[in-house]
């Protein structure tokens, strides 16, 4: 593979008037840009999102408490779900793939630019618009008029009957809006891959991110529309006269489940190939190994897109299916383990026999790991029929959930911020504050969430803001011990941003010694990303280019 040095002239930033900067922001369709301005929204979200979960810990503890009423907690629970899942977790994804696919892939750009900014403001500003129901109507006067109708949006919770004011209005148009704007990103990055991968990239040789973000966007454009058709008809129901969920005028409720559910499930792996991306780049480079199974890898990221679209209705094993159906929807969940299993033997078999360097993206990898395994098995074990029926609205299911989707998802994002910090900014991140924060956040986690395995077997049920005095008080103080040091370790994550941006070490082009093509770029890239098109040879063209005799270099 031929390389270059890729410098380019630096400007001072400081000498720009704010003014032009952000005009610059704004109208730019720069990728890398574009990239970062998803990062940013995420977190701005995160912290929101958080903070609305922690409202919720500390009014569960202690029985009876009342520190929130039932409506403001229904509408935490309803917005903290929204918020995590529409606007931090996708877009951290989105942050990712934007900044890195067409790096990874020798591009200069994505293949649509200005589609790609249009998908950032739509995403941004659905969240606003959802957000805004915290300011506007009745929200100005007394207590707010935000959504109160859980993140799926249950009939007949969204009937005009039901629903207070336009809260439920604003919350069918934030997320189709932000819905609009991933469709946008999802066909922005299979057009990329497709058609702008530099000379000598065959699909065979694409870094396994670029494979799970290719599957990931293949799965939103399948995902995504249903979704937005489902709430097209829940608006007709809301202002046309239709009934298209309105059981008592010969709809059905659980036509909504159907198409949200078919939204849903794959939403789960839509959030966790980023994340198997993520670690199948660090666990590598932190291992000083290649990666093992690479074919394998590969086919099982598109076993899992393949099989998630036919699974969707494990969600509703309550609901009173046939015998037939639950027994479909139970034998397909099993079947779905079967690739994501071998996701996790091949990563461990990286591990094993490697050169480990416990630094903190591979922290975050490993506990990615252990955490998705964990929600993996309690998820094998909801896909019993029997059992499920028994614990599916407990608080065992939201510790399953959170532990695939914070443990997993978010783990490993996280780990990949800390792996791709040094290439976006120029600047190493505190190793020490990262330490830290992967402590906290490790032990936090499951001190807030495994005793909800608990709390749910011993029978508290979801979505309840207050409880007798029951054995069921000790569990949630326990969980909401944990959400407070989670919270200071994200205090440490963003404290170790701000100062790392400021006073980080200068990080170099190839700070980790890596071999993916974003590594042969300036620390940050040029705007151009390439002077010239590289041409790939092999799977890992960096590291074959400086370590020519490494036995393993020919691996393919």
């Amino acid at each position: 593979m031929a390389t270059v040095n890729y410098d380019s002239k630096s400007t001072n930033s400081a000498a720009i008037p704010l003014v032009t900067r952000l005009h610059g922001w704004v109208s730019s369709v720069d990728h890398k840009q574009i990239g970062i301005m998803y990062l940013g929204m995420s977190f701005i979200f995160m912290v929101i999102g958080g903070l609305e979960a922690f409202l919720m810990r500390a009014q569960l503890w202690e029985a009876n408490n009342t520190l929130v009423g039932p409506e403001t907690f229904n509408q935490l629970f309803t917005m903290h779900g929204t918020t995590m899942i529409f606007f931090v977790i996708m877009p951290m994804l989105a942050g990712f793939a934007n900044y890195f696919v067409p790096l990874m892939i020798g591009a200069r750009d994505v293949a649509f630019p200005r589609l790609n900014a249009l998908g950032f403001w739509l995403s941004f500003f659905g969240g606003c618009l959802l957000y805004y129901t915290y300011l506007g109507a009745e929200g100005l006067y007394g207590a707010s008029n935000a959504p109160d109708i859980g993140w799926f949006a249950y009939a007949p919770l969204t009937s005009p009957a039901y629903s207070r004011g336009n809260a439920t209005d604003y919350w069918i148009l934030g997320t189709m809006m932000t819905g609009a704007g991933t469709i946008a990103f999802g066909v922005n990055l299979i057009s990329t891959i497709f058609t702008m991968r530099a000379p000598g990239i065959r699909l065979t040789k694409l870094p396994l991110f670029v494979w799970m973000m290719l599957i990931d966007a293949i799965l939103i454009l399948l995902a995504f529309p249903p979704l937005t058709a489902a709430q097209v008809m829940l608006l007709f129901d809301r202002y046309l006269g239709a009934h298209f969920f309105d059981p008592q005028s010969g709809g059905s409720a659980l036509l909504w489940q159907h198409l949200f559910w078919f939204f849903g499930h794959p939403e789960v792996y839509i959030m966790a190939l980023p994340a198997f991306g993520i670690v199948s780049e660090i666990i590598p480079v932190f291992s000083r190994k290649v990666i093992f199974g690479y074919a394998s890898m590969a086919a099982a990221t598109a076993a899992i897109g393949f099989i998630s679209v036919g699974v969707w209705a494990h969600h509703m094993f309550t609901v009173g299916m046939n015998d037939m159906v639950d027994t479909f929807f139970a034998a397909s969940t099993f079947l779905i383990a079967i690739p994501t299993g071998i996701k996790i033997f091949n990563w461990v078999a990286t591990l094993y026999g490697g050169r480990l360097q416990l630094r903190t993206p591979m922290l975050f990898a490993l506990g990615f790991l252990s955490m998705f395994l964990v929600g993996g098995l309690t998820g094998i074990m909801l896909s019993v029929v029997p059992f499920d029926w028994q614990i599916s609205d407990s608080y065992f299911l939201v510790a399953h959930f959170h532990y695939v989707l914070f443990g997993g998802s978010l783990f490993a994002l996280i780990g990949g911020f800390y792996y791709w910090f040094p290439k976006m900014s120029g600047r190493m991140m505190n190793e020490t504050l990262g330490i830290w924060q992967f402590a906290l956040l490790f032990i936090g986690f499951n001190v807030l969430f495994f005793p909800m395995h608990i709390s749910g077997l011993l029978g508290m049920p979801r979505r309840v803001y207050t409880y007798a005095e029951t054995e069921w008080e000790i569990w949630n103080q326990l969980s909401t011990v944990g959400a407070a040091v989670m919270g200071v370790g994200f205090l440490f994550f963003f404290i170790n941003i701000v100062h790392s941006l400021r006073h980080g070490k200068t990080a170099g082009d190839d700070p980790w010694d890596a071999w993916t093509l974003e590594w042969t770029t300036t620390s940050p890239p040029a705007t151009y990303n390439f002077e010239k098109i590289p041409t790939v040879e092999s799977r890992r063209p960096l590291w074959d280019l400086k370590h020519p005799d490494d036995p393993d270099s020919q691996y393919e």
